[in-house]
Order: structure tokens, then C-alpha cells, then sequence
């Protein structure tokens, strides 16, 4: 078999094996049902033939001088070395990057890092593929990782195993996934050429022996956050029917190492927008806002990631308020460790009148007027200041406690004064809104 990409390969022989079966059959056709006599299509059914027969049964070799010495892959970008050796740019950089001042096979000591383009041999490679009707390969992005032969075998072998009968070896196999899918990005790339690998993962937990075991569990929440991480995957595991509901589960259910992580995962996907709709659809929010409560220091910061980001659209930010987030997240910025990630929450859940009705009715006023006044954290002042500027708009009763406090303290003064630019905006809104209270009032402050 060939040492080019296998992804590549396998797509290639697929297509060319269709285009010769149907030449062929067009062939025959002509022979035996319209009685096509000519010599010419005779030696154009046995050529056909014969190269199907290669296609099937064996690929054609790569030259060697076309395969990375470090990756054994066919080269996509082919550079020489000062010590003479062409190698793939992206295996060679890294290889650079990583310290190495030494030529890889000859153990030289390289006088420079200088990468000078082979564009000799990228030519015969293109030719090469052309001439196979393979895919030139194509320059490879830094995201998606550098992905070698030996890497993709150990892939298959772990797959192998996890598709097996074993229990031990599914049990070993999803640990070693774990640990590789956390350290080597390759093989979270990897996912993107065998998307069926999610299915395959989940799979395991409906095994009897396996589907109650809670070490099972965490390794396979652990790999999908792991995964998730490279750019791609994001959509290729929230496109699984059961992926997100598995985490939302393991949320509800798993060991505390487990539910942090499941959080983990559900902020890593919930970058892509239709994820979000998703995760708030199929109920991430309630047991998102649990974790937040009562989970460990780890957890409830996690838990908050993830909650900022589902909330962001404004249908989830509806259901955030149903399911008590105000209470819960006003209770966290209480804690230190949690304050920017539980401010950051209440502004974006600032824009709902059912949130800020909660928040005065639930002590939030004097918790936002310490934070302006104590704080050292620009953002944490300026969310904070936020959140103030939208309960005194929507209820003027909150304004008689900002406007005695300010009377105490000054700190939307000095807020409007100091703050960055949003802060300095809203604790001037507030102080006009003072101003005009206090000219209905009587008083001034």
C-alpha cells in the first residue's frame, strides 16, 4: 500500500475504481450486445481491465525520495535542510521549533535553519499524482495538526481494540486515547478524516460491564473535550445525535472530575453558535448552574465558561433566568475565584427584564455597588456598572439606595471619572438618573 495520506488514497481509489468499471462496462456493452467487432476496443477493454486489476489488488509505490523521512508521508511542501536533506516544511519546522539543531538523518549539526524550498521535487510529486490520479497534497495548516503514518496506525490499532470484545482492552484503549488526544493535537486532527470515531467512543458505555463504570465514563468525556479542542471538531461532534446529551448526562451524573470536564467540553463546542442552541435545547443549563453552586473551585469555573458562552444567544439567556441563574450566579460573585466569570454572566443577563427584576429583589444592588467601590479589577467594575446602569433603568425604586450610597461613598463618581470607557458611559448614565431624582425629590446629590 501506498505512504501517501490515507484519506486521500482510499477517496482516490474509490473514484478511479468507479471510472474504470464504467468504461469497462461500456466496453463489453459494445462487444457482446451491439456486436462491436474493432480490434481497438478489444485492446481498450483489456487496458482498462488490467488497470483495474492494479487499482484493486495493489497501489502503485511512492518513490521513496517523495516520502518526509520524518512523517514517511508523501510531502506536501518540500524543503531542504542546510544539511542537503529535503524534508515536509510543517515536520521539519517542528522539529526546529522544538530545539533540534541537528539534521534528523544524517545527525549533522546544521550551520543555519534556513528552509529553502524543493521545488524540484514538489514538480515530480505533482506529476507523480497526476499521472496516478492521486490528489496533490495539499499545504497543511498548523491547525490541523501534523499527522504521520506511525500516527494513524496507532490510531487504527486503538479503534481496533475499542470495537473488540474485550472488556480490558476497551477499558485500556479508551485510557490511552484519552492520554493521546490530550497530548498530541495529530491525533485530535485525526477525527476530521474518521468522523465515525465519536460514534464509536460512545458506543462502549452501552457494553454490559461497561456502561455503569465511572472510570469509563470520565476517559470518554475526556477524550470528546479533548478532541473538541481542534477547530473542525467542534461541529463534527455536536453534528452527533448523541454527543452533547452523553455530556449533559455525564453532567448530571458523573464523579466531580467527570462533570468538570463535561462542562469543559460544552464551553470548547459551544464556540460554534448552532452548538449553543443546542446545548441550551437539550437542558445543559440547569446542571450547568448545579456545578456552578456546588462543585469544586475547578468545576464552578469551568461550569461559569461555559455558562457565559450558551448564554450569549438570547433564547438561552431566557432559560438561564427560568432556571435561577441570577441567584445562583449573584451567590458565586461572592467568591473571589468567581467573581469575573459570574459578573461577566449577570451583564449578559442584564438585557432580561425577568433578570433584573431578581436582581433587586434579591440583594443584587448593594453586591454591584461593592464591587464598584472595592474592586481592583477594571472589567469587574465595568460589568458590574453595567448591570447597575440596567436595574436603575428598569426600576426606579433601585435608584434611592445607588443615590445613598453614592451620597456615602462616591464610587460612581470616581467610576466616571477612572473606569474604562463602557464604565465611564454607564456611571455617567446613573448619574444623570440620580440628578433628575433628586430634582423630584428635593434633594440633590
Amino acid at each position: 500500500m501506498a505512504k501517501y495520506g490515507a484519506a486521500e488514497a482510499e477517496q482516490a481509489v474509490a473514484r478511479k475504481s468507479g471510472e474504470l468499471k464504467r468504461e469497462l462496462r461500456r466496453l463489453v456493452r459494445l462487444i457482446v450486445e451491439e456486436d462491436d467487432g474493432r480490434i481497438d476496443t478489444y485492446d481498450e477493454a483489456s487496458r482498462v481491465l488490467s488497470e483495474l486489476k492494479d487499482l484493486t489488488f495493489g497501489s502503485p509505490a511512492v518513490p521513496q525520495h517523495f516520502l518526509c523521512p520524518i512523517s514517511s508521508e508523501l510531502m506536501k511542501d518540500p524543503v531542504i535542510l542546510a544539511s542537503g536533506q529535503t524534508y515536509d516544511r510543517a515536520f521539519i519546522q517542528e522539529w526546529l521549533n522544538s530545539g533540534n539543531r541537528i539534521c534528523p538523518q544524517t545527525r549533522q549539526v546544521l550551520p543555519n535553519t534556513i528552509l529553502t524550498p524543493n521545488h524540484l521535487v514538489r514538480s515530480m510529486i505533482s506529476e507523480w499524482c497526476i499521472e496516478h490520479d492521486i490528489p496533490l497534497p495539499a499545504l497543511e495548516s498548523q491547525d490541523e495538526g501534523l499527522i504521520t503514518r506511525k500516527e494513524r496506525s496507532a490510531l487504527h490499532e486503538l479503534l481496533e481494540k475499542i470495537s473488540s470484545s474485550s472488556i480490558h482492552g476497551q477499558k485500556q484503549a479508551m485510557k490511552e486515547l484519552r492520554l493521546l488526544t490530550k497530548n498530541n493535537r495529530s491525533f485530535r486532527a485525526l477525527i476530521g478524516e474518521q468522523p465515525d470515531i465519536i460514534p464509536l467512543l460512545l458506543s462502549v458505555l452501552s457494553v454490559s460491564g461497561l456502561n455503569d463504570d465511572p472510570v469509563v465514563q470520565e476517559d470518554t468525556v475526556t477524550t470528546i473535550l479533548n478532541l473538541s479542542i481542534h477547530e473542525s471538531n467542534k461541529r463534527i461532534v455536536g453534528d452527533d445525535p448523541e454527543a452533547i446529551p452523553f455530556l449533559i448526562d455525564a453532567l448530571k451524573n458523573g464523579t466531580m472530575e467527570t462533570r468538570s470536564n463535561a462542562a469543559a467540553a460544552l464551553f470548547t463546542l459551544s464556540a460554534l453558535d448552532s452548538n449553543k442552541l443546542k446545548i441550551g435545547e437539550l437542558g445543559a443549563i440547569r446542571p450547568l448552574l448545579e456545578l456552578l453552586e456546588q462543585g469544586s473551585t475547578t468545576a464552578k469555573k469551568d461550569a461559569a465558561s461555559a455558562i457565559f458562552n450558551i448564554c450569549m444567544p438570547h433564547e438561552n439567556r431566557a432559560k438561564a433566568v427560568k432556571e435561577g441563574a441570577v441567584g445562583v450566579v449573584l451567590k458565586a460573585i461572592k467568591d473571589p475565584s468567581l467573581a469575573d466569570g459570574s459578573l461577566a454572566i449577570l451583564a449578559l443577563l442584564s438585557g432580561d427584564q425577568d433578570a433584573l427584576e431578581e436582581i433587586g429583589k434579591s440583594g443584587g444592588v448593594p453586591c454591584l455597588l461593592g464591587i464598584i467601590r472595592e474592586s481592583t479589577c477594571e472589567r469587574n467594575k465595568e460589568n458590574a456598572v453595567v448591570v447597575l446602569f440596567a436595574v436603575c433603568m428598569y426600576d426606579r425604586t433601585n435608584r434611592r439606595e445607588v443615590r445613598e450610597d453614592e451620597k456615602l461613598n462616591g464610587s460612581i463618581s470616581a467610576l466616571a471619572q477612572t473606569g474604562t470607557r463602557r464604565a465611564r458611559r454607564k456611571a455617567d448614565g446613573i448619574l444623570d438618573m440620580l440628578k433628575r431624582l433628586g430634582h423630584n425629590t428635593h434633594y440633590s446629590c
